[in-house]
């Protein structure tokens, strides 16, 4: 049998006569006609290569019909939030409080948290025109009542916190998939040129399941990935500035080195005219740059009236927190975030995901209350409803709230029964999401859990992800269906093959 040779490996093991000749002007300069048919055979693979994974089999211009809202919130409550303990209402646990729990099937459960009926936590009362009731644990969003769509019969694929947080920030229970805040900037695009579309403010301690998968941009260009902002630390962009031994980088060098990096970069993309990802990188490169002007000026609250910032709850001069809950600090802290996503918005970011709770730690430091829920849900949700109620307000008064959807979720609920006397178990057969602004019909509730807040009363017909997702494009001018993108021959979207457009909370 032969050896066979690849023109590739000749042209490596060639000596070369220029110090930068690529692999495409050695066959176009060498062989003949037998180079030049090579050549256009690369070529025509690396277009097809490019065209599968870069751009979208659509040329449809979004939004693609007049839109509701423009920009997003999007409030994610990591560890499972409960549902039943704060804005589910369920008189009838609070009647059978203590009895054996009987939920006329069989129940699997994550940790077996198949204890007596537990009832709220907290009491509930009722709140605006609607007469929405509220627990008192998210009662500062009493004010904000009737703006406010609640879903309550979204219903879950898994009880893993991982798979679950995934299915509610990309729409797939497994990683490799875009963030939705990723799809919205990738359709839409950007309002500003100095701060990124979509932008991340991670919980104070970290990050929660997955991390950065949650917001990565996966096969979409990468510009579509969230920026990740912490809000309170020392340096809330990571490698925005030169380090602080750097002392011999000056504004001269600095704007020296762009301009070298800008030359290379343009030399190095026209050898390679169809692949997106360098240009993707310059893009990145240059918005950092602009960054580092823009973004300080956005992140300073400072500015921010005394009445503005008492409102989002916000201890003015505090700056670095403990690892433990304190009540104060946790309104604090969500206050910050909410108020500073406010600034983002009025500045032309498109899409802002607010994180409350990670997975580290213990005693819990989440909403993942298996052993006490007062202990770990009561200062998160106090802190989380001030905050929200503040930029709902905040939003509306700036006429903001009509083209700004805020939208509220977890990843799954919690049981109604008790979990060592305290605590509740995983529920990802039902739990709540809301949403409020940009086209949403305030003062509703939609789709009723069955008595207990275990699953959807009516079991044929209730609320997934997907539906959530699709409604949210609806608003933003998209149907779901046609925001897509062709990935590895698939024509991947958001709402995968799922999907509705939930009418009977839109206005």
């Amino acid at each position: 049998m032969k050896h066979q040779t690849s023109l590739g490996s000749i042209w490596h093991r060639l000596p070369q006569t220029k110090s930068h000749q690529s692999r495409r002007e050695f066959l176009q300069e060498s062989g003949g006609g037998l180079g030049a048919i090579a050549l256009a055979a690369m070529m025509q693979q690396n277009c097809a290569s490019a065209a599968s994974s870069s751009k979208s089999h659509t040329s449809i211009t979004f939004p693609q019909f007049p839109a509701k809202a423009k920009r997003v919130v999007q409030l994610f409550m990591a560890g499972a939030a409960s549902h039943i303990d704060l804005w589910d209402y369920k008189p009838e646990l609070i009647k059978h409080h203590g009895k054996p729990s009987d939920f006329g099937e069989k129940v699997e459960t994550f940790q077996n948290g198949l204890g007596p009926w537990k009832k709220p936590v907290w009491d509930f009362k009722p709140y605006g025109e609607s007469g929405k009731m509220l627990s008192d644990a998210v009662s500062d969003l009493g004010a904000c009542a009737d703006d406010i769509a609640f879903v309550h019969n979204v219903v879950g694929k898994t009880g893993v916190h991982s798979s679950a947080t995934l299915l509610q920030t990309t729409g797939f229970n497994l990683p490799g998939f875009p963030g939705v805040g990723s799809w919205v900037s990738y359709g839409l695009g950007s309002e500003n040129e100095n701060l990124p579309t979509f932008v991340v403010l991670p919980d104070k301690r970290g990050f929660a399941s997955n991390g950065a998968k949650n917001w990565d941009a996966a096969f979409l260009p990468s510009e579509n990935s969230g920026t990740v902002i912490f809000p309170g630390r020392k340096t809330p962009i990571n490698d925005l500035f030169p380090h602080k031994n750097g002392k011999y980088i000056t504004q001269k060098s600095e704007q020296e080195t762009h301009r070298l990096l800008a030359s290379l970069n343009e030399k190095h993309a026209a050898m390679r005219a169809t692949d997106s990802r360098l240009d993707s990188r310059i893009r990145s490169y240059e918005l950092a740059a602009r960054m580092q002007l823009a973004a300080p000026e956005a992140l300073d609250i400072s500015k921010e009236p005394g009445y503005i910032q008492d409102m989002y709850g916000i201890e003015r001069g505090s700056a670095s927190w403990s690892k433990e809950i304190n009540p104060r600090e946790e309104m604090d802290y969500f206050g910050r975030k909410c108020l500073i996503a406010r600034r983002l918005l009025e500045r032309g970011v498109r899409f802002v995901q607010i994180w409350s709770g990670n997975d580290n730690g213990f005693p819990r430091r989440n909403w993942d209350s298996h052993e006490d829920v007062e202990r770990d849900h009561g200062p998160l949700a106090n802190g989380m409803a001030r905050g929200s109620s503040a930029l709902i307000q905040d939003l509306k008064q700036r006429g903001m709230l009509d083209d700004t959807i805020i939208l509220w979720t977890t990843e799954f609920g919690r049981m109604p029964s008790t979990q060592g006397g305290k605590g509740r178990d995983h529920n990802p057969y039902v739990f709540t999401n809301w949403l409020c602004g940009g086209g949403i019909k305030g003062g509703v509730s939609y789709g009723p859990s069955d008595q207990w807040g275990y699953k959807p009363l009516d079991r044929e017909h209730f609320t997934q992800g997907y539906d959530i997702h699709a409604t949210l494009l609806h608003l933003l001018g998209i149907d779901h269906t046609a925001l897509s993108f062709r990935h590895n021959g698939v024509d991947r979207r958001l709402t995968d093959v799922h999907g509705h457009v939930i009418k009977e909370i839109i206005s």
